[in-house]
């Protein structure tokens, strides 16, 4: 289902420090790190960069799969695992803006489309429900995650004439897919707007 209940007797306590919640953490001390990488001079920064972007990737299907896997899901994992994707991703992308690599238009959508669906998320969480990703949200996740891979690949060992064409594919890609994905999650989600909210929320 796209709205989930709860896993079957809960979740485990949220400062529980199972292998899953060590995982996500990795991911997001891994983003300093990363811009560090990105920014700096030196081809072992380079090959770092890469390395760091795609394992930080990967960590995200590692720790999903061991939390169920394991019964390990807590309410840590569920709050912090889409977080920790989100920041290593815009945090790719903006340094990509400040270098030039990227416009700050395209970035501004999918950005928006990621505060959007967190807002949305959140005020299910209010309501006692879980938003699973769709195929749509786990298809955006790739388009971005391919982008940033493609850019860090062009920028640093160059991919021929066709690089520029290919990069724009990819950018075109990667926010069409945040567009209609984000689109389906509040079509899907529009019962949660409409109703009354059963919890208080803070404000900014």
């Amino acid at each position: 289902m796209w709205i989930d209940k709860p896993p079957v007797g809960g979740y485990v306590p949220i400062m529980t420090w199972t292998i899953p919640n060590k995982i996500t953490l990795a991911r997001i001390l891994a983003i300093p790190v990363f811009m560090y990488c990105v920014f700096a001079e030196g081809a072992v920064f380079k090959i770092l960069a890469i390395v760091l972007f795609a394992l930080a990737a990967a960590s995200d299907v590692v720790d999903g799969y061991l939390a169920r896997t394991m019964r390990q899901i807590s309410a840590f994992g569920v709050f912090a695992d889409p977080i920790a994707d989100k920041l290593l991703v815009t945090a790719a992308l903006v340094s990509f803006v400040q270098l030039g690599d990227l416009t700050a238009v395209p970035v501004v959508v999918i950005l928006a489309r990621e505060f959007l669906v967190t807002g949305l998320r959140l005020l299910a969480v209010g309501e006692g429900v879980v938003i699973s990703a769709s195929y749509l949200g786990k298809a955006k996740t790739l388009s971005h995650t391919g982008l940033v891979m493609f850019i860090l690949a062009v920028r640093y060992f160059g991919v021929g004439a066709w690089g520029d064409v290919l990069r724009d594919a990819f950018l075109y890609l990667a926010v069409a897919l945040a567009v209609i994905s984000g689109v389906e999650y509040f079509w899907r989600g529009r019962s949660l707007l409409r109703s009354p909210p059963t919890a208080s929320y803070p404000g900014d």
